[in-house]
């Protein structure tokens, strides 16, 4: 059973499904450039990593909150830790095995995730 799982409900929540959901609720919020990259066998850190960006705090914040609320009230799963905050443009969710980088655009392409972990596979989503 996945680290990110606590609870009965949760037990049937795989990281990747984690991740996909996480995906998805970040669309819902319309994140841009959503990626979910696959380290399994990369990092020992976590298994994916969920990449997005927001135009503006406000928007960076509604993303955050869509998918802390809606893991939580669906599927009873909440957040090991939440840091950073709109305003320094990086927020991330941390759910153990799914860490989401939710990012300003200039500052995701400041940090270029995506290319310091350019050997892991991308999970294609239906976003």
């Amino acid at each position: 059973m996945s680290t990110t799982a606590s609870t009965a409900n949760e037990s049937a929540l795989t990281p990747e499904r984690i991740a996909t959901l996480c995906a998805e609720y970040a669309a819902n919020k319309k994140a841009e450039e959503i990626v979910v990259l696959d380290l399994r066998g990369i990092s020992s850190l976590t298994d994916f990593f969920v990449i997005c960006s927001g135009t503006s705090e406000p928007h960076l914040k509604a993303i955050a909150g869509e998918i802390e609320e809606k893991l939580r009230k669906d599927h009873g799963v909440r957040p090991h830790n939440v840091d950073g905050y709109p305003l320094s443009q990086w927020v991330v969710v941390d759910y153990y095995d799914v860490l989401v980088h939710i990012f300003h655009t200039e500052k995701r392409h400041f940090y270029a995730l995506e290319d310091l972990w350019s050997d892991a596979p991308r999970l294609k989503v239906a976003v």
